[in-house]
């Protein structure tokens, strides 16, 4: 059995959730013995045969050109299509049905819902990280349900032994509101996330990829207004100094459109951070109840939960539910029975 690890070629530019999904599948997977590979587009000499399975890591238009020559060549995978939407499924329903007349008159005409319903229809198995990801395939893009296989996210083991004195003697800060992530994609809200940090008398600390664009540019200047935040650019995933910093705070935040689940918060919430995160996605089937939800789109919610958060005190029972559910040796294990059942 070879495991090819696949997905968009900027994945590695990105930083984001798949990067280290990727990364660490690969590390716990080889833990186990398992054959992987990173998936290599240049390898002229590649055969995939009866014993090979391809794990393509999100659907979008940059993986849907690999998803469909692998069908053509007879070639096996599965996908984690890291898919979400804020609309409800009778909406993906009829947008799909309203452009069906456009599929005929525009021939190469394709929505983001019709690659990854295609890129999933083709699959061996389809691997969502959350219950609600899977109801969301199964419901609004009609995959079909017998294929769909939930298969959490992971996280790191060592993000339970942070060390919270090496960000605290570097910056001079602690227990203090923390958001970790990109600044400028829509989806992450930092406009409504800034603003709501704008009305906290507390320090807050970014750790943030900001991209250069209007919303991220927008994001760093009100940052260099304000009296309480502190922008770190970024740092390195593996540095003692990363998972220190949520072993320093008191409340980590994640008030993002959406997540599936939040990679970052799972980090956080084995630190012992206080955890403060979307409603949307699917992140109560990983956090339950030992977070704060607040209403993305409200930057009021953001910040009474984050008022509420700071208000708690740090305890150990995320950090238990996170070891006894999703640490990475414990997700290999279910991705290794799933791809022998496909393989055998």
């Amino acid at each position: 059995m070879r495991i090819f690890l696949a997905s968009y070629q900027s994945l590695m530019l990105n930083r984001g959730g798949p990067t280290y999904k990727i990364i660490h599948t690969k590390k716990a997977l080889e833990k186990l013995g398992v054959d992987v590979h990173l998936f290599d587009m240049w390898d002229f000499d590649m055969k995939l045969g009866k014993n090979d399975l391809v794990h393509i890591f999100n659907t979008n238009l940059m993986t849907y050109g690999l998803a469909r020559n692998l069908k053509l060549y007879n070639a096996k995978y599965v996908v984690n299509p890291i898919f979400f939407s804020n609309h409800p499924a009778w909406k993906l329903r009829l947008y799909q049905n309203l452009e069906k007349p456009f599929r005929k008159m525009f021939i190469r005409n394709i929505s983001d819902y019709d690659v990854t319903k295609i890129t999933c229809d083709n699959a061996e198995r389809v691997l969502p990280n959350t219950i609600a990801e899977g109801e969301l395939l199964a419901d609004g893009l009609w995959v079909d349900r017998k294929k769909i296989e939930v298969i959490h996210n992971g996280v790191e083991k060592r993000f339970a032994e942070a060390d919270p004195s090496i960000f605290i003697k570097k910056y001079g800060l602690k227990d203090f509101i923390l958001y970790v992530g990109h600044l400028g994609p829509f989806r992450k809200n930092g406009k409504k996330i800034i603003k709501a940090l704008r009305q906290i008398d507390h320090p807050a600390v970014i750790i943030a990829d900001v991209h250069h664009d209007e919303e991220g540019e927008w994001c760093r200047r009100e940052i260099e207004k304000s009296k309480n935040i502190k922008l770190i650019e970024w740092i390195n995933h593996d540095d003692p100094l990363f998972s220190s910093a949520y072993a320093a705070c008191n409340t980590f935040i994640l008030p993002t459109r959406y997540e599936t689940p939040g990679r970052a918060a799972l980090e956080a919430g084995l630190a012992e951070a206080n955890i403060v995160i979307t409603a949307k996605g699917g992140t109560k089937e990983y956090f339950k109840d030992m977070a704060e939800y607040p209403n993305p789109l409200s930057v009021e919610s953001i910040r009474n939960s984050v008022e509420i958060s700071l208000n708690k005190k740090k305890n150990d029972k995320l950090k238990k539910h996170i070891q006894k559910n999703f640490v990475w040796d414990i997700i290999a294990e279910k991705t290794l029975e799933m791809y022998k059942s496909i393989l055998n």
